[in-house]
């Protein structure tokens, strides 16, 4: 008969279910604070197609607070001082961040797998620090009805972390907050997302979004381009007829990527599911959920890592001091959700607003003439230091505490 492998038991003050950009973090924030901090991966490595590249200014600030911004910029990346696009042709600026009052005034396209190598590498300088990859959380552990732990499975068999407080940054399909009785409300957007790689050409220079018959976003990463193409929910099915529906629309806005594109088949497609979607509750007694897992974000305007960084910020300012001793009060779980709850809501509330733009130009044909708002920012310059400073900052920035 065979052994049931031996569960190891693990003792820390805060378990991170989840290495994102928020749980990674978070790790590295409370480790700094002389908090021990176990963090865990489900998978290998931090590659994945679907994670975002874009850094913003208010990232980068709390990269500089941390003493990390030069390691950071030592990374291949490419700034963006501000957001254009071409519209029919036309070029347009959405947002200026040349005036925020950060030390980076642009935003950073970096890979996100080198963002979360810093902050893991970060992580690892302080002695409290713990992260543990190939490790799935697969239960919440409770006594009674406090949570005080997660079961999970790693390379060596079961594990049983047992936590003052466990935190779910485990991203907008979270299965563990499913099994703390928290169900996300909102929902499917009317969009979906096509993601594909396209060859890039040295020295070459293409507009980061091209709009009119369609919508293409190309984000720049070395010598390829990660695109992004919009269309109507459910409307890729993968055939032949979309494929080939594909490659017109993408022909069509970018001319240059006309032979490249030919030569993209199904299989080099993935489809992004675009869900905007938040929980009512963020929390339990011994748990907490930041980041996508709490409030999934669209990915117009590139936000959710933002938002991720600045939700573990918060927690961490208000957990650190707390941890050190007692379990964090469900009173001070609220305060944190109070206070990260607002800005994810008003950035949605303009995800939505935009959505109404991209639902038009995901519609084959329609030729969308350039939108009122968008007129109306070309002549204004406050508009567009105004519209750098929600995206580049945020609703509410978060500084890290000395």
């Amino acid at each position: 008969m065979d052994e049931q492998p031996t569960t190891e038991t693990v003792t820390t003050d805060c378990v991170i279910v989840g290495g994102g950009p928020a749980g990674l973090m978070l790790g590295l924030l409370l480790a700094r604070r002389g908090v021990r901090a176990t963090v865990l991966e489900q998978h290998g490595d931090f590659l994945r197609d679907f994670r975002g590249d874009t850094i913003h200014p208010s990232t980068q600030q709390n990269l500089h607070e941390l003493g990390l911004l030069e390691r950071f910029l030592e990374r291949p990346h490419a700034d963006l001082p501000q957001v254009t696009m071409s519209f029919s042709g036309r070029r347009l600026v959405l947002a200026d961040f040349t005036r925020l009052p950060t030390r980076r005034r642009a935003i950073a396209f970096m890979p996100q797998w080198d963002f979360l190598d810093l902050l893991a590498d970060a992580g690892r300088e302080h002695p409290g620090y713990v992260l543990r990859m190939r490790t799935a959380a697969t239960a919440l552990l409770r006594d009674g009805e406090r949570i005080v732990g997660v079961r999970a499975e790693g390379p060596g068999g079961p594990v049983e972390i047992r936590a003052k407080l466990a935190v779910l940054a485990d991203g907008r399909d979270s299965a563990l907050r499913g099994h703390a009785g928290l169900e996300p409300v909102g929902g499917a957007s009317a969009i979906d997302v096509l993601w594909f790689r396209l060859p890039r050409h040295e020295g070459e220079q293409i507009p980061f979004m091209q709009a009119g018959d369609g919508a293409l976003l190309s984000i720049p990463r070395g010598d390829f381009y990660q695109c992004a193409h919009i269309v109507r929910k459910s409307a890729w099915s993968g055939d032949a007829a979309s494929l080939d529906a594909m490659r017109a629309r993408v022909a069509a806005l970018a001319p240059a990527f006309r032979e490249r594109i030919a030569a993209i088949g199904a299989e080099d497609v993935r489809v992004l599911d675009v869900r905007i979607e938040h929980l009512e509750q963020w929390h339990r007694d011994g748990l907490l959920v930041i980041g996508d897992a709490a409030h999934a974000m669209s990915p117009a305007g590139g936000v959710g890592i933002n938002l991720a960084i600045q939700d573990a910020v918060a927690a961490a300012n208000a957990l650190a001091p707390r941890l050190a001793g007692a379990r964090p009060t469900t009173a001070l779980l609220h305060r944190i959700q109070r206070r990260r709850q607002w800005p994810a809501r008003v950035t949605q509330a303009f995800q939505r607003r935009l959505e109404t733009v991209l639902v038009k130009l995901a519609e084959p044909g329609e030729q969308v003439p350039v939108p009122l708002p968008l007129r109306v920012v070309q002549h204004l310059p406050a508009a567009r230091h105004a519209m750098g400073r929600f995206i580049g900052l945020g609703a509410l920035p978060e500084h890290v505490a000395r």
